[in-house]
């Protein structure tokens, strides 16, 4: 017999309580429309009902099991076909040797848990971005004998995510950051330039596209720039720090392009405030090609 435990360390670990709240995050503005409320990692996740109601609306199918199953035996039979049908999904190389199965999950094992729900996010491309590489530490304990014997063991949450925007037809910026690192950095440095000789007109530089457009700011003051019109300091937040508050303000960017006849951008507002570098230079290469000759 064998217990798993997350240690004091790892659980006070804000690098690992950050994961943990954006994936509590994350699940609840999947099934808000389930009416579904996740508080707690391990205790609303571990009978494998969340995770197939997840599962199902993202991967657009429907599991084959038990709406309700009393016994702790139907129980597990039922978390046992949730998880191999996940576990198909995403079979990709990497989780070939998945690290979590259903005794785990069951067994209310967090860490399990937490790398279940990472592997599915990242491979359904959920607009989040966990912080990179963060490990956690776990106690083991063995029943053998009727000895207690016990290890550390330290086990990988995330690594990094190398994209974050949705899956979509091909088009240029993915040739771009595919094949052509000379070329990516011609089109970088030409969007910089068109954002400054605007922005420069209200005393405002761009030097890093990655990042400071991630708050929105940048992307309402110009599409006001481009559009020749001033947007008044109350519509958006000039001073955004936190995630609604960016997400707000790039949620008014998008308005505002939507009012300038911009077909709905590829990128979600949520990968704009997450630092997706692809998808930001989308929305510029968009502002670009209408506004060069401004």
């Amino acid at each position: 017999e064998e217990k798993r435990l997350l240690t004091m360390e790892s659980r006070d670990d804000p690098r690992v309580q950050e994961v943990i709240q954006l994936l509590i995050h994350w699940l609840n503005y999947e099934l808000a429309s389930q009416r579904i409320v996740v508080k707690h990692i391990q205790e609303d996740l571990y009978d494998g009902q969340i995770i197939q109601k997840l599962t199902e609306k993202l991967a657009n199918i429907k599991i084959e099991v038990p709406e309700v199953s009393q016994s702790e035996e139907g129980q597990r039979q039922k978390l046992h076909k949730v998880i191999e049908t996940v576990n198909r999904i995403i079979a990709q190389g990497q989780y070939e040797k998945a690290k979590w199965n259903a005794d785990l999950i069951h067994n209310k094992d967090t860490v399990a848990i937490i790398q279940l729900l990472v592997a599915i996010a990242v491979f359904f491309r959920a607009p989040v971005r966990f912080p990179e590489y963060v490990n956690a530490q776990i106690l083991v304990v063995q029943k053998k004998d009727n000895q207690l014997k016990s290890r550390y063991i330290t086990e990988q949450l995330t690594t990094t995510q190398p994209e974050l925007g949705v899956k979509g037809e091909r088009d240029a910026f993915d040739t771009l950051f595919d094949y052509g690192p000379d070329k990516l950095a011609h089109v970088k440095s030409s969007l910089l330039a068109f954002c400054n000789k605007h922005l420069n007109k209200i005393n405002l530089e761009v030097t890093d596209l990655e990042n400071q457009f991630k708050d929105g700011v940048y992307l309402v003051l110009l599409m006001g720039l481009l559009e020749g019109y001033f947007v008044p300091l109350y519509n958006f937040d000039l001073q955004a720090l936190t995630y609604d508050q960016k997400i707000q303000n790039v949620t008014f960017a998008y308005q505002l392009m939507y009012e300038a006849d911009f077909q709905r951008p590829r990128a979600r507002v949520q990968d704009i405030v997450n630092g997706d570098l692809k998808s930001t230079l989308r929305i510029l290469h968009s502002l670009f090609t209408r506004y060069k000759h401004v």
